[in-house]
């Protein structure tokens, strides 16, 4: 540099040459200056290359450094040096390299101080390195040794300097303590020196983590996103697309995924084509990006096959489980096997449907098919469960319906005892055999215990609907009771009126009779005797006889029974017919009663009366005092 022309640079580019003032063959390298304007503020590509080459092929490398730009980040050099050590790393087996920092224009501050900042600076920065693998917590000395040298103002301590500089030089080429000719292990020999070093230099220049080419990567951004787009517009416009998304809006496609793939290959490769020759990084990203785009476009489609395989798939399950439980197949056989070979059909629709370039996840859609089978089982298993319940429902009723009526047209004090017993006994033979199993349907407890209550409840519902109509007619049944005990002795043998029969006692008895047919279908006695165990007594105190307590004040009224809508410690769900009901019935009961009753007292009346032949023979022949007095 000239100091009479001003500032310039001095140095372009990398300078190699020998070194004939040490007495050692030495070669010199020159590098451009990292922080010279010539280069410009934003092309930093060289500067981290020349300088990561340095490292590389140099023992010792000096980095010149004005002494008041310690401690600052870019005039020092710093994130140049940092940026160096990771791709220096990367590149190989790193060589031990000394690191020697020249300060220049040293000042008053002790260079030991100097010194420990600096290599406190380079020892963070090392620990900072994200660290690859084949050099794992490996330390700063295995790779560099740090030196620091501090010198003069040349132009204020023009001697000083220069002498100083001679006891660098001499540095250079001694082997003992305080020399700088580094680690010499892994030296190149001269005669190759010059190809190893290009090859080097290569290397560097294609590292992507160095080289930072922005026009390439502006280029090839604006023209692989331009391909992108056209192949995507191409694809979009396919007329085989086009029909494909057409055909799977309504139904399956089989061979959808394969046809679809082909597809989208075609129109990726020929991106890849169309981009070859463009930077790697900027060519992934926008094919990535691509792919998605295309995805994004066709898996509506997808989606929609999916759809409608999943609905053709629960119309066939319904089929054919309809099908197999027509056949008598069990219930839970049925459901097992339709569903384990649906399902698998449904997967096998499902890959076919799928294309190679993503795995997208139909498990919605596969959860949707299982509620959906689930539901169809699920109503199936209780329309035939209301089927079978209902027929043997109608076995029991029908098992029921003629001993029971026959029990209530002729009601007696075993009456209910006996439906009680019927009623347990029908519904255990219906349970244990007469009516259908139910078959294949694995139910649990639960299940069993719901339909044999169902059961249960329909039979009393039964028993109570038939006694409440026989209750209707209880004044037919009682008339019918009454008329038969009249009528007829003990032994079931016709009376006849005579003189020796007592019409008041046998009226009485009949009456007890009737009573006794009234009070049985006057409650139900389904839940046991206790029920209607004081209905009876009630009606025998109101209506045979008069059981009435007087009542002490002569103006207050004896109390009715009768008198009232419900039985006394008797549901009223139980109630059959009604106390008041009772004694109107009675009522009517007494009037027809009395008919009967008459007859017989005048034929009675009539039989005393009536002259037997030989009296009228014995009169004419004897005469009438003889006669009397034969008769007494």
């Amino acid at each position: 540099m000239d100091h009479r022309i001003g500032r310039s640079q001095t140095t372009k580019g990398i300078w190699i040459a020998k070194c004939l003032s040490n007495g050692r063959f030495t070669l010199v390298i020159d590098i451009e200056g990292t922080d010279g304007r010539e280069q410009g503020e934003d092309d930093t590509a060289f500067e981290r290359q020349s300088a990561l080459f340095a490292l590389v092929v140099s023992d010792v490398v000096l980095i010149n450094m004005w002494c008041h730009d310690i401690g600052r980040e870019k005039a020092a050099n710093k994130p140049l040096i940092r940026t160096v050590f990771e791709v220096m790393m990367r590149l190989s087996s790193p060589r031990k390299t000394t690191l020697t920092f020249v300060i220049r224009d040293k000042t008053k501050t002790p260079v030991d101080s100097l010194e420990r900042d600096l290599k406190d600076d380079i020892q963070k920065m090392w620990d900072s390195l994200p660290e690859p693998k084949a050099h794992k917590k490996t330390p700063l000395s295995e790779c560099f040794n740090v030196e620091v040298v501090a010198l003069p103002s040349y132009e204020e301590k023009e001697v000083e300097f220069k002498k100083e500089v001679a006891c660098l030089r001499q540095r250079f080429s001694s082997n003992e303590l305080g020399g700088l000719v580094g680690d010499r292990l892994a030296v190149v020999p001269a005669s190759e020196f010059s190809v190893s070093s290009q090859k080097i230099w290569k290397e560097i220049k294609e590292n992507k983590h160095l080289d930072l080419p922005a026009h390439k990567v502006m280029v090839a951004t604006v023209r692989c996103e331009a391909i992108a787009n056209e192949n995507y517009d191409a694809f979009a416009q396919n007329k085989e697309w086009s029909k494909l998304k057409e055909a799977v809006q309504s139904a399956p496609y089989p061979g959808f995924g394969d046809v679809l793939s082909s597809l989208l290959d075609t129109y990726i490769s020929k991106y890849d084509g169309e981009t070859t020759y463009y930077d790697e990084g900027v060519r992934s990203g926008k094919r990535k990006l691509l792919e998605e785009k295309l995805l994004q476009l066709v898996q509506p489609a997808f989606h929609n096959l999916v759809e409608n395989i999943s609905s053709s798939t629960l119309d066939e399950f319904k089929e054919a489980f309809n099908t197999a439980l027509d056949r008598q197949e069990g219930f839970s056989v049925a459901v097992c096997r339709c569903t384990e070979s649906f399902m698998a059909q449904f997967q096998e629709g499902c890959a076919d449907a799928a294309i190679k370039q993503a795995d997208w996840n139909t498990s919605t859609v596969t959860d949707e098919l299982e509620r959906g089978m689930k539901a169809h089982v699920a109503s199936v298993y209780t329309l035939k469960i209301s089927e079978l319940a209902a027929h043997c429902k109608g076995k029991l009723e029908q098992q029921l319906s003629g001993p029971v009526k026959a029990l209530l047209e002729g009601p007696s004090n075993e009456t209910w005892p006996t439906l009680r017993k019927n009623l347990s006994q029908e519904i255990e033979s219906v349970l244990s055999g007469s009516c259908p199993a139910f078959p294949g349907f694995d139910m649990d407890d639960q299940t069993k215990g719901k339909i044999q209550a169902s059961l249960e409840e329909h039979a009393r519902r039964v028993v109570e609907a038939k006694a409440r109509e026989e209750a209707g007619r209880v004044l037919i049944h009682m008339k019918d009771s009454f008329s038969r005990h009249f009528s007829h002795d003990s032994d079931s043998i016709l009376r006849v009126w005579n003189g020796g029969e007592d019409v008041r006692a046998v009226t009485k008895t009949s009456r007890s009779a009737a009573l006794e047919v009234l009070s049985v279908l006057a409650v139900s006695r389904l839940d046991g005797d206790d029920d209607g165990k004081n209905v009876l007594c009630t009606l025998s105190r109101a209506l045979l006889g008069s059981t009435n307590v007087p009542a002490r004040d002569g103006n207050v009224r004896t109390f009715d029974p009768l008198a009232s809508n419900t039985w006394e410690e008797v549901e009223s769900s139980k109630t059959l017919l009604m106390p008041f009901q009772c004694k109107n019935l009675w009522g009517q009961f007494l009037a027809d009663a009395e008919i009967i009753v008459s007859k017989a007292f005048a034929e009675q009346a009539n039989k005393r009366l009536r002259l037997y032949p030989w009296l009228i023979a014995g009169v004419i022949f004897l005469g009438f005092s003889a006669i009397k007095k034969f008769l007494r």
